[in-house]
């Protein structure tokens, strides 16, 4: 069976008139080249070219081959036309990966929106802490909060959201009993970390006792509203919560931009597109809680 691979460096060669040609062309090295052309050679029992000082040029066999390889060109592309015209449709999967806060405290009307308008895409929601390789195509869309857009691929092509900012937060009722005198620990609640953050340090309130670790963030949440201590959520977990407040005397801090992030030809099938550009609104539309400047009286 004829490699359809040789056939695209035979007719990068036939078209370019010389091996250089063709490998500029291809963005691959001459080796490849002359060893992609020898292996369709082999396959066909038949010399394709002449190496003549002025390049290279047809046999009779290079050329009944030619009519052959252009018609195959031809088949493919239309092939590839079509089914990229297929995936225009509204429907089909669209797996979609984003932080857990991300999915279950802020964004999640918005995907049941989007659903409600697109009863035919399968929406597939991946709400973990681990990055989805979007080039293995192990999802079609992330949301991330990125730090330094130089760290991000450069094959992925991204759509800029707003900037996330996070603060310090503890029980309402906590803070109460605390201005009232109160001497019971305040303790600081992480996930699963061993060192001791710096913001115990500042604010009105000083962390005592001994931290307090939780194995996701859901029980983090928990932990805070129940009275244990302080913690470290992003503002628009902790402001929309009314049970929680900013711990006083500490600044917020910013946590990164939201990026809205795709790959190749993914991209272009009309789901995503529909999907990223809803998305993006939305995202614009929550800016101000994200940033946290829409907090309840503090």
């Amino acid at each position: 069976m004829i490699d359809w691979d040789d056939i695209r460096y035979f007719l990068a060669v036939a078209r370019g008139g010389s091996v250089r040609a063709a490998a500029e062309q291809l963005g691959v090295n001459h080796s490849t080249v002359i060893r992609r052309v020898a292996q369709l050679e082999e396959r066909l029992g038949a010399q394709m070219f002449e190496k003549l000082p002025s390049g290279y040029r047809l046999t009779d066999a290079g050329e009944d081959v030619l009519e052959f390889a252009d018609q195959m060109k031809a088949s493919s592309q239309q092939l590839e036309t079509r089914v990229f015209g297929r995936d225009q449709g509204v429907r089909g999967l669209l797996r979609v990966t984003l932080p857990p806060f991300l999915a279950t405290h802020l964004l999640m009307p918005d995907f049941a929106e989007f659903a409600r308008l697109h009863p035919d895409i399968e929406m597939e929601v991946l709400s973990t802490g681990e990055v989805a390789n979007l080039t293995n195509r192990e999802a079609d869309v992330a949301v991330r909060n990125v730090g330094d857009r130089k760290n991000l691929a450069l094959n992925l092509h991204g759509l800029k959201g707003p900037e996330m900012y996070g603060g310090v937060y503890m029980s309402r009722d906590r803070l109460a009993a605390w201005r009232k005198g109160a001497k019971d620990p305040i303790r600081w609640i992480v996930v699963n970390d061993d060192e001791l953050p710096d913001w115990v340090r500042k604010g009105e309130i000083r962390a005592t006792g001994s931290p307090f670790k939780t194995p996701d963030a859901g029980a983090q949440i928990v932990a805070a509203r129940q009275g244990i201590g302080m913690t470290r959520l992003p503002c628009f977990v902790g402001d929309a919560d009314p049970s929680l407040t900013r711990v006083p005397g500490i600044d917020l801090h910013m946590y990164g931009t939201l990026w809205l992030l795709t790959q190749g030809e993914t991209r272009k099938t009309k789901r995503v597109r529909l999907f990223t550009e809803f998305l993006s609104k939305k995202l614009a539309n929550h800016s101000s809680l994200l940033a946290g400047l829409v907090a309840r009286d503090r």
